[in-house]
């Protein structure tokens, strides 16, 4: 029985990494001042991106889901000819279409698989499942690694699929937004009403950078710092103690909307690396995506770490 992982481009996860579990990306569209590109997670592409500025501020920058037509077409070209059991795991559905979208095409595609099938010369029944990760970026990239851990463990079928539904809500994410100005604005453009407009004025006025912190996407901001280096210092703070305390799966995700000279200048990142490496954990460092860049706003930070019920300052 193969077993596919797939995932979309909000995900963040290292190119290596994706490349060697032969994770298959559902491309998201991204419009920049008119112009429009496909997100397949390409390193150069996202390199180029970072490098031409396209991702500052002042650009008309928006994401688009891929419609039902265009998921059900890729899903039959490269899903059901390659695998027999198929798991889509889409950014949360509170922020996007792909879940509803992926959902449609999947109804689709197990009613019409079997032709495509035959041609490809598999036997044998497909199945496919379509999961809301309740998550964003890193999030959505540790869903993804513990996911292809499982697999890797050959569990059953439905054992794979009520594990990963189970720790959607045992993910826990950091956010350090760079600029709550620019999220207010990609959040009002697409009737988003999670970010207030007093949260963003307070943040440019005083120049404070939060961190948000929570289960999922129900993050809420846990401390207020002067400086992005401070921000940085506590959320690598948390996550060294907090992976200390132990992980209910051996990764931390880490992605950044930075070039990688300045990821890897970034205050305490060694102090992970090192803890990650005494207990046994792989961290999953990556440059934030085109999609998850244009979300949250260039220069952001979000990192996560699956564990037990606790609060960010139990960690500090």
């Amino acid at each position: 029985m193969r077993v596919g992982l797939i995932v979309d481009s909000a995900c963040d996860l290292p190119y290596e990494f994706a490349r060697k579990h032969d994770l298959f990306v559902l491309p998201v569209t991204a419009i920049i001042d008119g112009q429009t590109y496909i997100d397949n997670h390409d390193p150069v592409r996202t390199q180029e991106f970072y490098q031409s500025g396209l991702l500052d501020k002042g650009h008309q920058a928006e994401t688009e889901a891929f419609s039902a037509e265009q998921i059900h077409d890729l899903f039959m070209e490269k899903i059901v000819t390659e695998f027999d059991v198929a798991i889509c795991e889409t950014v949360t559905r509170s922020r996007s279409l792909i879940y509803q979208n992926a959902s449609e095409a999947m109804n689709s595609v197990m009613a019409h698989y079997e032709e495509a099938r035959k041609a490809a010369g598999r036997d044998g029944k497909f199945s496919m499942r379509v999961i809301d990760s309740k998550q964003i970026f890193a999030g959505q990239g540790l869903l993804a690694a513990h996911t292809l851990k499982l697999i890797g463990q050959k569990v059953s079928k439905n054992a794979l699929r009520h594990e990963v539904e189970t720790f959607t809500d045992k993910i826990y994410t950091c956010v350090i937004p760079r600029d709550l100005h620019y999220i207010r604005e990609r959040a009002r453009r697409r009737g988003d009403k999670s970010v207030s407009a007093v949260a963003a004025f307070l943040g440019k006025a005083l120049n404070i950078i939060p961190v948000i912190f929570g289960q999922g996407v129900e993050g809420k901001p846990v401390a207020k710092t002067r400086n992005f280096d401070m921000a940085v210092e506590k959320v690598m703070n948390y996550a060294v103690a907090r992976v200390e305390a132990g992980l209910l799966t051996p990764y931390v995700s880490l992605s950044c909307g930075l070039s990688w000279t300045e990821i890897e200048d970034l205050p305490g990142l060694n102090r992970l690396r090192d803890a990650c490496e005494q207990n046994g954990v792989e961290l999953l460092l990556s440059q934030m995506g085109i999609t998850s860049a244009i979300y949250v706003g260039p220069g952001s930070i979000c990192l996560a770490l699956g564990a037990e019920p606790h609060e960010f300052s139990d960690f500090q």
